[in-house]
């Protein structure tokens, strides 16, 4: 009789530790709280406009189509990517708007248009920031950093050499002299939840995986890919339990055997993996006596990524100046990052992020219209007044993007939905909110996120954008591997 294996939340973690597990002969149940699969990578729609609620790019899709490629499946039967070009168009406050592309030439073009001597170091950072991937991928994103065997073959060289002891942007303005590059070449921090002005210049290797192995869309929005993992995980055997809440996980003698539901329920298992957030993991759902007091309180200290404001605008109207994706940037960029992680309030002058999917695929809209996606970057929740921040805020953001060439947005609405940072937290249960875990904003945390296995506990994985190595698509794809490999062990 196979050994039975849990799996706690079907987001792309989840998702990809199911069918790996059931590849392996595993036989696996999955639960999940809410009513769909895909964690926060879900999608919205309304009077035939729809909307991707999570991620909005794909990079590294090849740790993407392992997954389906060690199920014996091909990625190109269940997903269609698109790469496109222009990845994404900038606008700044004084008019200056330019187009970045993976070719380095048009974007180079884009750049000369404002400042030659960014022009010319472009390239420049680019290798740095390629030289970073090949220094911190083999090392920290493909090992899972468990024990000392993981440690022993790290190049040390390498492992000076990653830019730790300076920050993103000490770095980026060690390179670029215009306000234009270092505001652009600062933002990847936040792909990861992060402040520029705190987390380490390691950070910088984000934007090599972006500009120089370029930003894919996959045809019919990013939720085909929960929808593709969901299907494939099915193919594998793996069994589906939604709207089924954990109430709390069961230990005996440093093992789990089994999951408590809401409803007072038990499912016994031999082995679990938790795509649940980190710390909700083991701050809640582990009972008191199988995580000391310490490590818990040392879960809970950790800084939270930053969260979302989140506004989904189906509007009656198309806006030629606007791509697929854009980015409105704010004017003192250190100010917006204080407000966030230091005051812990929306900033005042919001950079803002505009997904405009209509613009690449007209099914996404009516004719004549747009579905336009709007994320600002948001402190975690400490309980401010969200309902009332929504009325007022997003009247903020509406104004902003009518002040940059939006005119007729207000007018043009006809469907307006609004996620906040409370919602995360409510419906996905992350910690206070966040979106991607915990910030990496000081040297080394970065590296110290949960590992993908819990230290006490004989068979308790963890996998998802809370745990080593981070968020974002493939790095949540990949963290189910890393607890595949320890668990090989």
């Amino acid at each position: 009789m196979s050994k039975r294996a849990l799996v706690i939340g079907a987001g792309l973690g989840g998702l990809t530790a199911a069918s790996l597990l059931a590849t392996r002969g595993y036989s696996v149940s999955l639960f999940e709280q809410i009513e769909h699969p895909g964690g926060k990578m879900q999608q919205y729609t309304s009077k035939g406009y729809r909307f991707d609620t999570g991620p909005s790019l794909l990079t590294m899709p090849f740790i993407l189509e392992k997954v389906f490629s060690d199920c014996g499946e091909e990625m190109r039967d269940y997903l269609t990517l698109t790469e496109l070009s222009p990845l994404c168009r900038y606008f700044y406050p004084d008019g200056i708007r330019f187009d970045n592309f993976s070719d380095r030439s048009k974007t180079i073009r884009e750049i000369e248009k404002f400042s030659d001597h960014d022009a010319k170091t472009y390239s420049d950072f680019l290798d740095y920031s390629e030289k970073l991937y090949q220094k911190t991928a083999d090392a920290f994103l493909f090992n899972p950093l468990y024990d000392f065997s993981d440690l022993k073959h790290l190049n040390l060289i390498d492992f000076l050499g990653i830019d730790a002891f300076s920050t993103v942007s000490e770095k980026v303005d060690s390179y670029f002299e215009s306000s234009y590059l270092r505001q652009f070449f600062k933002r990847f921090t936040t792909y990861n939840g992060s402040s520029p002005y705190q987390a380490p210049a390691t950070l910088n290797v984000i934007p090599h995986v972006e500009l120089n192995q370029g930003g894919h869309y996959v045809k019919g929005g990013l939720y085909s890919i929960a929808e593709a993992l969901h299907k494939l995980a099915k193919k594998m055997g793996v069994t589906f339990h939604f709207n089924e809440r954990i109430e709390k996980i069961n230990v005996s003698d440093s093992s789990v055997n089994g999951v408590t539901l809401t409803d007072g329920s038990i499912e016994s298992c031999d082995l679990l993996f938790a795509n649940s957030d980190a710390t909700d993991t083991i701050a809640n759902l582990l009972p008191a006596d199988a995580v000391s007091e310490k490590k818990r309180k040392k879960q809970k200290s950790l800084e939270p990524s930053c969260s979302g404001f989140v506004m989904m605008l189906g509007c009656s109207k198309v806006w030629p100046q606007l791509n697929h994706h854009n980015i409105f940037f704010s004017e003192d960029y250190r100010e917006e990052f204080d407000d966030i992680f230091s005051k812990q309030r929306m900033p005042a002058d919001p950079t803002i992020y505009v997904a405009n999917t209509s613009a690449s695929d007209p099914s996404h809209a009516p004719e004549n219209s747009s579905n336009l996606f709007i994320l600002v970057n948001a402190p975690y929740n400490i309980g401010q007044d969200w309902a009332l921040l929504k009325e007022i805020y997003s009247s903020t953001i509406i104004k902003k993007l009518e002040k940059h060439g939006l005119t007729g947005l207000e007018e043009s609405i006809e469907v307006n939905e609004i996620i906040t940072p409370d919602l995360f937290q409510k419906r996905f249960g992350s910690n206070r909110g966040s979106i991607y875990g915990t910030s990496s904003n000081d040297k080394f945390s970065a590296f110290l996120r949960p590992r993908n296995k819990l230290r006490g506990l004989d068979n308790l994985y963890l996998v998802g954008g809370s745990t080593h190595p981070g968020g974002g698509i493939p790095l949540v794809v990949q963290s189910a591997y890393n607890a595949m490999n320890l668990l090989s062990r």
